[in-house]
């Protein structure tokens, strides 16, 4: 029932139809232009909220207000809705202790607005053969960030890259 619309009135056509009043009430089973001149005459629509039922069901309601209320609720619960994003920062195998440091430091600000941070290593050429200063610079990230952040899981390598997700501490 969410994104397609539902048939309503004359677009319901059915030999018969289950019947539910703008109260809740079961008002039988009949056929379907019956149903319609019981629902115009109380200025409402019949609008089929079960078509796969046997028989399919029908219910009379004012069709614009129902569209705007579900509006309603989908905008509000879009709003409640929070979208998780991954900064990611990038370092190589000998990146400086100040650009380092700034790096955490930016890493840090991320995190405290509710982002995730991946860092990644690259390699480049001959880098490659020397991974384990790559570790050793996300292990100092680890310690540098275990105040506020704890990592998904252990530095991994892919291809020439080698990273590591941050998520903030609950």
């Amino acid at each position: 029932m969410a994104k397609q619309d539902l048939l309503i009135n004359d677009q319901i056509r059915l030999n018969n139809v289950q019947v539910i009043s703008e109260t809740g009430e079961k008002l039988g089973v009949m056929s379907s232009r019956a149903a319609v001149d019981i629902a115009s005459q109380k200025d409402l629509d019949l609008v089929l909220v079960a078509p796969n039922a046997n028989p399919p069901v029908c219910k009379i309601m004012n069709y614009g207000k129902y569209k705007f209320e579900q509006a309603k609720r989908e905008k509000e619960a879009k709003k409640k809705q929070k979208s998780l994003e991954v900064k990611e920062i990038r370092v190589t195998p000998n990146t400086e202790e100040h650009d380092f440091n700034f790096k955490v430091k930016n890493a840090r600000k991320f995190l405290e607005s509710g982002s995730k941070v991946k860092v990644t290593v690259r390699f480049r050429g001959r880098e490659l053969n020397y991974v384990k200063l790559g570790e050793d610079i996300l292990n100092k990230f680890i310690d540098d960030l275990s105040d506020i952040a704890t990592p998904e899981k252990k530095p991994l390598l892919e291809g020439k890259n080698m990273f590591i997700i941050f998520s903030l501490n609950k």
